[in-house]
């Protein structure tokens, strides 16, 4: 719970923002860490890797809870691209993988409301080989810090209620979970009740910690195990669950 004071009629209200100003909005700069770079989207560059990417998850199911894909062809894919490339809210990144310098995911800044310090991370497509990977975490974690870092004081989560994976990936990441907004839109023909996750600037100021001990190379074993899971580390700043109030089905996280 955020710290409160009392007015002068003796009523509660949040404590004064003394020297807080507006953030800028995120710009089209690429972010880039030890195994990751997230760059702007961009359809000549991209859209090829995007699409040889996802088309290797045959079925389809990567596609399921966001509002953009399948993509039948390249063509497709890059027509959607030039298109989502182009608005800075939402502000589309592609992920690329160091290894062999290939885009293989895609993830946006949305509801970006810089006046009250608030931004979301969403949209967020990963092809089979960048899931459950240190690539797909630390892009994550450069997103998020870049928001902070400008100035930021909430970032935020929203999904399906009943994306089991997306509500792992927020947990496992220090994301809390502030309630499920019923009926909250209607998605591709079918009703979405929309879960949310935030995590504030007083969360991000112990979080951060717990990102750079996972993503320490002596983190991890010859083999590319890790010692400690990320989940672990974050655990005890997670104020609360998504499990505690609205059952979901358990998934393996795919961040």
């Amino acid at each position: 719970m955020s710290q409160s004071t009392l007015n002068h009629l003796g009523q509660p209200v949040g404590s004064a923002l003394d020297g807080w100003t507006a953030p800028q909005l995120p710009s089209r700069s690429s972010l880039v860490g030890r195994h990751c770079r997230v760059e702007p989207l961009d359809s000549r560059r991209h859209a090829g890797e995007l699409y040889e990417a996802t088309a290797a998850d045959g079925e389809g199911g990567i596609w399921t809870y966001l509002s953009y894909g399948p993509f039948a062809s390249v063509a497709d894919l890059r027509a959607w691209a030039e298109s989502a490339a182009a608005p800075e809210d939402p502000l589309f990144f592609a992920i690329v993988d160091e290894t062999d310098g290939r885009a293989a995911g895609m993830a946006s800044y949305l509801r970006i409301a810089s006046a009250v310090g608030s931004i979301e991370v969403g949209s967020i497509c990963y092809a089979p080989r960048l899931q459950r990977t240190t690539v797909a975490t630390e892009a994550m974690v450069l997103m998020m810090r870049n928001a902070f870092e400008l100035g930021y004081r909430r970032y935020e989560w929203k999904c399906d209620a009943l994306n089991a994976p997306s509500i792992a990936a927020a947990e496992r990441l220090g994301f809390s979970f502030e309630g499920v907004f019923r009926h909250a839109t209607i998605f591709r023909g079918r009703n979405r009740d929309t879960a949310w996750f935030a995590i504030v600037d007083e969360d991000w100021e112990v979080l951060k910690t717990q990102y750079e001990r996972w993503l320490d190379p002596d983190n991890f074993k010859a083999t590319g195990e890790q010692r400690k899971s990320l989940s672990s580390l974050t655990a005890p700043f997670v104020r609360r669950r998504f499990a505690s109030w609205w059952p979901a089905p358990v998934a393996k996280v795919s961040l």
